[in-house]
């Protein structure tokens, strides 16, 4: 008697893994953004297949990018907001990407601990993901994440970055509105913040203005709209606005919020809306084609130690980097 094929494990099935996300199954999510995170051929493969079933039940969340520098109150910022936005009745899901170690690609998953009301909340969803040394901070799957949160019913998507490198123009690129968090004090501030933050920035708010800060944060916004009337905004249809508020002390978050559906509301009569999100999912294409290229070029041994032997070279002046891609390039039949 020849034994039947072994069925699927429910954890690897995509028609399994997609109905438990449909129904707001939060360990089902869990597992479906472990499996797409991973880097395994046979959990790349299952992670496709869910996606491409997931896509008709995915795009309806707000994709909302908030940044800031160490210390200017992310997560405090995160957690009063989310808390603000279930109490409203939305389902909020928070992707917090931890820088990680370049050495080891560990990381310091540190969320829930920072954002203790969501972290209790049935209507809030915290995900912390390495970012493991991809480009910016962001971890790799971030937009995957997104779409499975979305098709999991969270309506609203807060992608926080780690605040440094290029993970906000990363980030920006992947969201619908794009917030910068800012700390009272905008003399100093001013002169260590990159010019490419404020340029792609569709929100500049100043934090922690309550108690003794709030005078400084007033100086602080007028500064931020001064540097901000000599930029060119990304949109034509928006001006980026500077407010002041208070995560900690929940001051100013509820008009920071008219802002984000202001934006939407202005961006989706025009058409802009739409146009940016399409743009994002053809770029989002390349970079995973880009990602794909480099894994092919280094997965034989054989020829990743040539190419770590040219890059050595290179290093040392031996081989002009031209003659370095040319030789990289044979290596793949180009």
């Amino acid at each position: 008697m020849t034994a039947s094929p072994a069925a699927p494990s429910a954890s690897l099935d995509p028609e399994h893994l997609a109905a438990g996300i449909l129904a707001g199954n939060r360990a089902t999510l869990a597992r479906a953004i472990t499996l797409v995170e991973s880097r395994k051929r046979e959990h790349r493969d299952v992670a496709r297949a869910l996606l491409t079933r997931l896509m008709p039940h995915t795009g309806k969340a707000h994709r909302v990018g908030i940044t800031g520098v160490p210390g200017v109150g992310k997560s405090t910022t995160i957690d009063t907001l989310g808390s603000n936005l279930t109490a409203a009745g939305h389902r909020v899901a928070v992707l917090a990407v931890d820088p990680s170690s370049t050495r080891t690609g560990g990381s310091i998953l540190g969320d829930k601990t920072r954002m203790a009301q969501l972290a209790v909340d049935p209507r809030a969803y915290i995900r912390p993901s390495p970012s493991a040394g991809t480009l910016g901070g962001v971890a790799a799957k971030t937009r995957e994440t997104m779409l499975l949160c979305e098709a999991a019913g969270f309506d609203v998507i807060l992608v926080e970055t780690v605040g440094i490198g290029q993970s906000e123009t990363t980030v920006a690129e992947m969201v619908d509105f794009f917030l910068v968090l800012m700390l009272p004090g905008a003399g100093d501030e001013l002169q260590g913040i990159k010019k490419g933050v404020l340029e792609i920035a569709d929100l500049i708010a100043v934090n922690k203005a309550d108690g003794d800060g709030a005078i400084r944060a007033r100086s602080a916004a007028s500064d931020y709209r001064s540097a901000l009337h000599i930029l060119s905004p990304r949109s034509p249809t928006w001006s980026p606005p500077v407010v002041t508020i208070s995560g900690l002390a929940n001051e100013g978050l509820s008009e920071m919020w008219a802002q984000v559906e202001l934006h939407r509301s202005k961006m989706q009569a025009t058409g802009e809306w739409a146009s940016r999100r399409a743009s994002q999912q053809v770029a989002w294409m390349w970079d995973m084609l880009q990602q794909r290229l480099m894994e092919a070029l280094t997965r034989e041994p054989a020829r990743a130690a040539r190419i770590k032997a040219l890059e050595a070279d290179v290093r040392e002046g031996r081989v002009p980097a031209s003659a370095a891609v040319e030789d990289i390039a044979g290596l793949m039949g180009l």
